[in-house]
C-alpha cells in the first residue's frame, strides 16, 4: 500500500478504497473477477448441434477470471498510469538516449504500404517498402563515411555480433587464425559479451586518469593474436576518444580491424563520420539517434554500416538498384552473383520495417542541417546538466574537458549510510524515472544522466532542482532516502530476493 500522509490535524489521511485522488490502488485481475463468472452471455448450444471442434474441446478451466469488456480496459488502463514513459518526462538513462518520439515518424509508419506490409510478399508488390529500405541505408552510410551496410540486424547486440562475423569471416579469408579481442574498460558491456558468444578470448584495455582508452597500453597489446578492438566512441565515461584515428591505425598496421560501438552516435551525427577515423564495422541504434521507439522488448534495429574491408562479408539479405529503377532483395539463389563472401544471414528477413521506415521519415524531416543541431543540442544539454550539478556532486571526468552525450558522476560525496541506489529512489518520489546508476563500472557508486537534446532548459532546470535537493539530503546523511521512495504505489522492494526468487506469475496457493 502507499505510504500514509498526514492531514492538517496530523492524523494519517487514508481512503476506504486505497486510491489517492487520481493515483488509483489497482488490484490483480484475479481479484477483481472470479473463475465461476463470466463477462459474456452466449447461449448454450441447441440439442443436438454438431461439435465442430475436432476433438479439441478445453477439458478443464483455464483459471481466468471472466470480467466484462468495461473491467478489462479499465483495469490495464488503470495500470498502465502507473508507468514512466517518454511522453510523461524527461528519461534521464545515461548511454540508453531515451529521446521523443515525433508523431509524424508514427503517423508514416502506419501508412498503408508500410504498416500493413508482410515479408512474404512477392517483391513487385513491395516496391516502396524496398525503397525505404534502400534509402536509409544510403543515408546511413553518407552520415557515417562507410562502405556498406547491413540493415537485417534488429538490435545493437544483434549487430555488434554481425560486425564481429564480418571480422571473422574476413580473417578467414585470409586464412588468419586470430582468437583475441581487445575490450576497453571504457567500451560498453555488450562487447566483450559479443566477443565471447562469437569464440574470441576477451582481454581488457585499461583507461587513463582523464576517462579514455590507455593508448599505450594498447599498442603495447596489439600482436598477431589479435583480431580486433572493440571500441565505443564517444565511451561510456561521456567523453569523445580524441585517439581514436592513432589508435585505427596501429590497429590496422596491427593487421585488425576496429569495431565502434555506435550506441552513442547521437553525439556526434553530422559532425563525424566514424569511416574518416579508420573504423571498419558500427552499428546504429536507430533508436538512439534516429528516435524509433525504445523499451518494451522491442521491436529495435541495429544496422552495421561496414568498411571496405568488411562489405564483401555482409551478411543477407541487401537491396540492390537494378537497371530499369526497381530494387531487388538478394538472397541465397543469387548471392553469389552479388557477394559471395557473404558470411550468411542474420535473421529471416530484411530487418524491422516499422522502424526503418520512422528512421527514415526523422532523418528526411530533419535534413543534414537538423541532425547536425540534434547533435550539437544534446552535447550543450549534457554539459549543462554536468556543471549544474558538478558542485555538489563528484564528477570523476569533469576536468576532462566537454562531455559529449552524458553526464557522469559518482556517489564520493554521500555520507556513510546513503548509497547512488537511496538517490535514485529519492528521484521516483519526485516524480522523474532515475538515471543509470552503477554504469560504467569504472566509477563507483556511477550516476549517468543523458539529458538528450529533446529537452527544455526548462525541463532541465525543473530535473536539476529536484536531483540537488535529493543529493544535499545524501551528502548531509539523510538516512530517510534508504526508505524512498514514499509517495510511489508501490515501496521499496527487496530486489535481491526479488531477482533470485521471482514469482512470476500468479497461483490460488501463492495468494492464499
Amino acid at each position: 500500500m502507499p505510504e500514509e500522509i498526514a492531514n492538517d490535524a496530523g492524523a494519517p489521511l487514508t481512503t476506504i478504497t486505497g486510491n489517492r485522488g487520481l493515483m488509483l490502488e489497482e488490484a490483480l485481475i484475479f481479484e477483481i473477477g472470479t473463475t465461476e463468472t463470466t463477462g459474456v452471455d452466449l447461449p448454450a448450444p441447441a440439442a443436438g448441434a454438431p461439435n465442430r471442434l475436432g476433438g479439441l474441446d478445453r477439458a478443464e478451466s483455464f483459471g481466468l477470471p471472466g470480467l466484462s469488456e468495461p473491467e478489462t480496459v479499465r483495469h490495464y488502463t488503470r495500470l498502465s498510469r502507473q508507468n514512466y514513459a517518454i511522453d510523461c518526462g524527461i528519461f534521464p538513462l545515461g548511454s540508453c538516449t531515451m529521446k521523443h518520439n515525433p508523431r509524424l515518424n508514427e503517423k508514416v509508419a502506419r501508412m498503408p504500404g508500410f504498416g500493413d506490409v508482410h515479408p512474404l510478399q512477392p517483391e513487385s508488390t513491395v516496391q516502396g517498402a524496398l525503397a525505404v529500405i534502400d534509402e536509409l541505408a544510403e543515408w546511413l552510410v553518407t552520415l557515417t563515411g562507410m562502405d556498406a551496410v547491413a540493415m537485417s540486424p534488429k538490435a545493437g547486440a544483434h549487430g555488434e555480433l554481425c560486425g564481429i562475423l564480418c571480422i571473422r569471416a574476413a580473417l578467414e579469408a585470409r586464412g588468419d587464425p586470430r582468437e583475441v579481442v581487445l575490450v576497453p574498460e571504457s567500451a560498453h558491456g555488450t562487447n566483450p559479451a559479443t566477443a565471447a558468444f562469437a569464440g574470441y578470448r576477451v582481454e581488457g584495455i585499461p583507461a587513463t586518469a582523464e576517462g579514455r582508452v590507455d593508448f599505450e597500453a594498447l599498442k603495447a597489446r596489439l600482436g598477431p593474436d589479435v583480431a580486433a578492438v572493440m571500441i565505443t566512441n564517444p565511451n561510456t565515461c561521456g567523453l569523445f576518444e580524441r585517439d581514436m584515428k592513432a589508435i585505427s591505425d596501429a590497429v590496422h598496421a596491427a593487421g585488425a580491424f576496429v569495431y565502434c560501438d555506435g550506441a552513442n552516435f547521437n553525439a556526434i551525427v553530422g559532425r563525424v563520420r566514424p569511416g574518416d577515423l579508420g573504423v571498419d564495422a558500427m552499428h546504429i541504434n536507430l533508436h538512439k539517434t534516429f528516435s524509433t521507439p525504445h523499451g518494451g522488448g522491442g521491436p529495435g534495429s541495429g544496422p552495421v554500416v561496414l568498411s571496405a574491408a568488411l562489405a564483401p562479408y555482409a551478411p543477407l539479405p541487401f537491396t540492390v538498384k537494378q537497371a530499369d529503377g526497381t530494387i531487388s532483395l538478394i538472397e541465397e539463389a543469387d548471392v553469389a552473383d552479388h557477394l559471395p563472401g557473404s558470411f550468411g544471414r542474420m535473421s529471416a528477413f530484411s530487418g524491422q520495417m516499422g522502424m526503418f521506415t520512422r528512421a527514415l521519415a526523422y532523418i528526411l524531416s530533419h535534413g543534414a542541417d537538423g541532425l547536425r543541431q540534434v547533435s550539437g543540442d544534446a552535447v550543450l544539454n549534457a554539459n549543462y546538466m554536468l556543471r549544474s550539478l558538478e558542485d555538489l556532486l563528484d564528477a570523476p571526468f569533469g576536468a576532462s574537458g566537454p562531455c559529449m552525450h552524458e553526464a557522469l558522476f559518482s556517489d564520493a560525496s554521500f555520507a556513510k549510510g546513503v548509497s547512488t541506489l537511496d538517490v535514485a529512489k529519492g528521484l521516483i518520489d519526485e516524480g522523474f524515472h532515475p538515471m543509470t546508476m552503477y554504469f560504467p563500472l569504472v566509477v563507483h557508486g556511477a550516476m549517468l544522466i543523458e539529458p538528450t537534446e529533446c529537452e527544455s532548459k526548462a525541463t532541465l532546470d525543473q530535473f536539476i532542482a529536484a536531483f540537488r535537493g535529493i543529493v544535499e539530503r545524501a551528502n548531509a546523511g539523510d538516512l530517510g532516502l534508504t526508505q524512498a521512495p514514499l509517495l510511489a504505489p508501490r515501496r521499496r522492494m527487496d530486489e535481491a530476493t526479488a531477482a533470485r526468487k521471482p514469482r512470476l506469475a500468479w497461483s490460488p496457493e501463492a495468494a492464499a
